[in-house]
């Protein structure tokens, strides 16, 4: 059912380094998909590749809006020309070729679907090498609008960001995902910065009451999601817990590794490992503590799930984002970058005290309200008006 809307309905694009590539911005995609569907816009999710093997996301059939994959295959990759060898090295030269030859082929069908789209129809990038792609192609009369979905901080140690600042630069508009991160960008000489935080990706009628005896993390087993650094917290405590277990969700290339680590931690017999889960509401019900061991987030959906489910969150504070959503004390406790034996604390802290888990828990179910998807809209649908004049 379409949500009554005051604004004029618009083309949306969508557009992403694949439609359908497990991880939280396709998550983020189709959830603001379907939200500008059901508030009368037209909808188009882009993705410039297919998802590597082994990293599919299974959409439903029957989305509201379309889904459109540029290439068929991964294009070839092409190192940078460095030196006169590099630069006269012909088969870099015809590989480079191949590769421009294909962005223009590709991009020219991002024009047919661009001039298809009403007046004052709007772009959305959501990662920045697709942008390379959005900027061979015609965009007149269209708003653009390029996003970062991670922190100034991990952004600045990757290749992406002098891509962000050549990029992004001429777009209407520049999305961080905090207030924090876009004044650093701001700092880098970028005049047309805002940010947009991420929207709550749902809200259960039925929290947790926090009385199993579960700690729970959910997120990729990679370096990145600092599942090592959990285990050694996890290592800390364990013993004063002997009644608690410690269950991690997901799958990925560190999985062999981290279960050794855990055998030679000694914790091995409480951990469990539930692989991935379709039933994220389900197992934050049946969780008292939530784990975001990260090393380097954005705005990170997990801990805004767990908190929706009334479970308070222990994390890194290793962006912007995660003391924006989490309040330190209030609805969670924070530990420095890293810092596992403060971390290992506060899961103590929690884990000891389930008046506090309660208190915490309760304070954050009501906080995590101000990122509702009707107030994330709402912010999305004043920028367009905005950029329109």
């Amino acid at each position: 059912m379409t949500k009554p809307n005051a604004a004029p309905p618009r083309d949306i694009f969508l557009v992403s380094n694949s439609v359908n590539e497990l991880g939280g911005i396709t998550s983020w995609s189709h959830q603001m998909a379907r939200l500008f569907s059901e508030r009368g816009h037209r909808v188009h999710v882009v993705g410039v590749v297919p998802p590597p093997e082994g990293r599919v996301h299974e959409l439903a059939d029957d989305l509201p809006y379309r889904t459109t994959t540029l290439y068929d295959e991964h294009p070839p990759s092409v190192r940078p020309a460095r030196g006169i060898k590099g630069r006269l090295n012909l088969v870099e030269q015809r590989r480079r070729a191949a590769r421009e030859a294909g962005m223009r082929e590709q991009a020219a069908k991002l024009t047919g679907l661009f001039r298809a789209a009403r007046r004052d129809g709007v772009v959305i990038v959501t990662q920045v090498w697709a942008m390379e792609w959005v900027a061979l192609a015609d965009t007149a009369g269209l708003q653009v609008i390029g996003m970062t979905h991670e922190s100034f901080a991990t952004c600045r140690k990757s290749s992406r960001f002098q891509r962000v600042k050549r990029f992004y630069a001429d777009t209407d508009r520049l999305l961080a995902l905090t207030r924090e991160d876009a004044d650093h960008w701001i700092r880098q000489r970028l005049d047309n910065v805002g940010f947009m935080p991420n929207p709550l990706p749902f809200f259960p009628e039925v929290p947790s009451d926090r009385s199993r005896r579960c700690v729970v993390s959910i997120g990729r087993l990679h370096e990145e999601k600092g599942v090592d650094l959990l285990l050694e917290a996890w290592a800390k405590v364990a013993s004063k817990h002997p009644d608690w277990t410690l269950r991690l969700y997901g799958s990925g290339e560190e999985a062999e590794a981290l279960r050794k680590q855990a055998a030679e931690l000694g914790v091995a017999t409480s951990v469990e490992w539930m692989g991935r889960t379709a039933d994220v509401p389900g197992v934050l019900r049946e969780s008292a503590v939530f784990a975001l061991s990260s090393r380097g987030e954005g705005f990170p959906l997990a801990p805004m799930e767990a908190m929706a489910t009334a479970v308070p969150c222990v994390a890194f504070d290793v962006a912007p984002g995660v003391h924006e959503i989490i309040t330190d004390g209030e609805d969670g406790l924070l530990a420095p970058p890293g810092n596992v034996t403060e971390f290992a604390r506060h899961l103590d802290t929690l884990m000891s005290d389930k008046a506090l888990r309660d208190r915490m828990g309760e304070a954050a179910r009501e906080n995590i309200q101000r990122f509702s998807t009707e107030e994330i809209v709402a912010r999305w649908e004043a920028l367009f008006a905005l950029l329109e004049h």
